[in-house]
């Protein structure tokens, strides 16, 4: 299959940094289609370790052509350190282009962020702070600045004094703080513009054209679904689309062209930031996971909340994504545990519920109903097919299978490359997340 989309189905840090490097080997083009810097991808290529914030995944394979597509943010200080960095390691950079139809953070949108978060208090969502929600704000108001005007000299200059008008007014009328300086950001963005001017493109012709003519397109996804501004857990969620349908708002491709959905999720369940969590575990078994798995953001360091694998979310994610198959993470960070739970049903006011409310209301008051599985003492981490592991992870991912009602085709064992399992899988699978 040609055109492949990768999503988180969780919410988000799923390690589908790995997978798309994984993937990414036989694609002629990865794209990454939404969200900012507030996202990050970890992958390890031997014993070397990148962390990714906008440049796709696929940067780590020479042959494959990188785009950041019309529907990302991006900051330019951020891009810029990222491929400098990345070139300092010898890793070619030539074959990246940006959308200059993709909006820009500046220094206004990451203020608003911090001084918003700040004004909420106790109620504050727990944004990165990098300005990505204010970005894509301003994306929806058409006040924001596109990447091809941001790297025009003459342009530049005259739209940002327009929309500092605005915000300035905002800024000391409502938090009370100092005016921003249009010529001061205009000057200090300078060589940034200057550095990413070559990267810029029609992307969203380039990724069309290439599926057109036969070529293997890859789509990125960024955080997970259950961040998704429509369909996760509003208002705990992100700015854009995270979910697979965001793979053709943010890119410009027909959805007629994408051939198979892959949703990533670890083997238990993470979250970053405020909202409920139903499975997560305040106990040393929640600590435990925690250290295992490096449970750390990517981009902010933060720890990461954990617990069980939560099968109602995940059951939901695989509909409302329209998954043709899974790859389950992680599962060596389980080795070890007497037993290990998935979460099949939830209990809401007194009654027994497998439909997952995306509502924060009604999602913080269920409580998980668990299966409960025996662990497995053995070390997995080396093996090579889905054969060498021992039976209990196999009754795990069976279970994984039923829940989520699409087959688990890759298995990650471990942080490298060499730690993938790929499992070739014919079997149609069907199910809903209950206890039978």
């Amino acid at each position: 299959m040609a055109n492949t989309v990768v999503v988180g189905a969780q919410w988000g840090d799923e390690a589908k940094g790995k997978i798309i490097d994984c993937l990414a080997h036989d694609k002629d083009l990865v794209v990454r289609w939404g969200g900012g810097s507030n996202a990050g991808h970890t992958v390890c290529v031997g014993d070397q370790e990148y962390k990714l914030h906008l440049v796709p995944a696929g940067i780590l394979n020479g042959n494959t052509l990188n785009v950041v597509a019309d529907g990302v943010v991006i900051d330019p200080a951020g891009i810029v350190e990222e491929l400098t960095s990345l070139k300092a390691r010898g890793v070619s950079c030539t074959n990246l282009k940006i959308s200059g139809n993709a909006h820009v953070i500046l220094p206004y949108h990451r203020l608003f962020d911090q001084l918003e978060e700040k004004r909420k208090g106790e109620k504050a969502i727990g944004t990165t702070g990098r300005g990505i929600g204010p970005a894509y704000q301003d994306k929806a108001a058409r006040i924001g600045i596109r990447m091809r005007d941001f790297c025009d000299p003459k342009i530049f200059p005259v739209r940002l004094a327009q929309i500092l008008d605005i915000k300035n007014e905002i800024l000391v009328k409502l938090y009370g703080v100092e005016p921003l300086v249009a010529d001061q950001i205009v000057e200090q963005y300078r060589e940034f513009a200057l550095f990413l001017k070559p990267y810029v493109d029609d992307t969203a012709l380039v990724v069309a054209r290439a599926a057109k003519s036969g070529k293997s397109v890859l789509f990125e996804g960024a955080q997970g679904t259950l961040l998704d501004i429509d369909l996760g857990t509003y208002p705990y969620v992100t700015s854009s689309h995270p979910s697979a349908g965001g793979a053709t708002i943010g890119t410009g491709l027909g959805p007629t062209q994408i051939d198979q959905i892959i949703g990533v999720a670890k083997s238990y369940t993470t979250r970053v930031g405020a909202g409920a969590f139903p499975t997560e575990l305040l106990d040393d078994t929640g600590n435990l996971i925690r250290e295992r798995g490096r449970e750390y953001g990517t981009t902010t360091g933060r720890p990461r909340r954990c617990g069980w694998l939560d099968g109602v979310a995940l059951h939901y994610a695989s509909l409302v994504n329209g998954l043709t198959s899974l790859s389950l993470m992680h599962l060596d960070v389980l080795s070890g545990f007497d037993e290990v739970k998935i979460c099949m049903q939830y209990s809401f006011d007194g009654r027994s519920i497998e439909d997952f409310p995306s509502d924060q209301e009604r999602l913080s008051r269920c409580t998980p109903i668990y299966k409960t599985l025996q662990g497995w003492k053995d070390d997995v981490s080396e093996a090579k097919t889905y054969d060498e592991l021992p039976e209990n992870v196999k009754k795990f991912v069976e279970t994984v299978e039923k829940v989520a009602g699409v087959p688990v085709t890759i298995l990650s064992v471990g942080r490298r490359r060499d730690q993938t399992i790929f499992r070739p899988y014919s079997k149609k699978i069907s199910g809903s997340p209950s206890l039978s």
